[in-house]
């Protein structure tokens, strides 16, 4: 198992990425052409990935859709459609970086995670009681659980997977945040496995190792 040193992910990227999650929410415009928003992703490359919940609500802050999401990662990784290299659950969005190996049946295996999960998380809302807050006027739909802008960032070199792997596990101890004192004490995080090289979920790999030829 390939590990870094612990070090603090440098500023300019930390505040690099928050501007591109508050552009995600509406709130800048601007946006550096090297980040430009993409949807598609291609079979065998490597992105930095993001989705967010509708309106950036915080449906992700209960354990079970928090499981929900490390569940369909493992059934995904189980069935070889993908590879999980780093990832954090919060309570409005996820970050992965991951990888894609084929379609699962006619589907991309991402599309296939959103509409797995938002099928999981539209049942419960709807026992809840809370599905009006998930409207959305839409031809094609009724309801929205995921936003219609999730981001991928292929990733080309070492340096930019030990930007985005930092960034990830700084993510629930930066900001207004504030989850967990350390990144390691943050369960919903790939932060342990790459201390210690043990993966408590089932389906990590290390990304350090596709850059370096281990």
């Amino acid at each position: 198992m390939v590990r870094v040193s612990r070090t603090k992910p440098e500023k300019s990227h930390i505040k690099l990425l928050e501007i591109q999650e508050k552009r995600m929410q509406g709130k800048v415009g601007s946006f550096m052409e090297t980040y430009k928003r993409k949807s598609f992703a291609a079979q065998e490359r490597i992105y930095f990935w993001t989705a967010s919940i509708h309106k950036w609500q915080y449906l992700l802050t209960r354990e079970e859709n928090k499981q929900e999401i490390v569940d369909s990662l493992k059934y995904l990784s189980d069935k070889g459609q993908v590879t999980v290299y780093s990832f954090v659950i919060m309570p409005t969005h996820i970050h992965f970086i991951w990888q894609q190996h084929m379609l699962n049946g006619k589907e991309t295996a991402f599309a296939s995670f959103l509409k797995f999960t938002a099928h999981k998380f539209l049942k419960q809302i709807k026992v809840q009681g809370l599905q009006n807050s998930y409207c959305v006027n839409k031809c094609n739909k009724i309801y929205e659980i995921w936003q219609r802008d999730s981001l991928a960032i292929e990733i080309l070199s070492r340096k930019i997977a030990k930007q985005k792997i930092e960034y990830i596990h700084a993510n629930p101890v930066k900001g207004k945040w504030r989850l967990a004192k350390d990144d390691l004490d943050y369960y919903y995080s790939s932060a342990r496995f790459y201390e210690t090289g043990i993966d408590e979920f089932g389906f990590l790999k290390n990304l350090y190792e596709v850059f370096d030829g281990n």
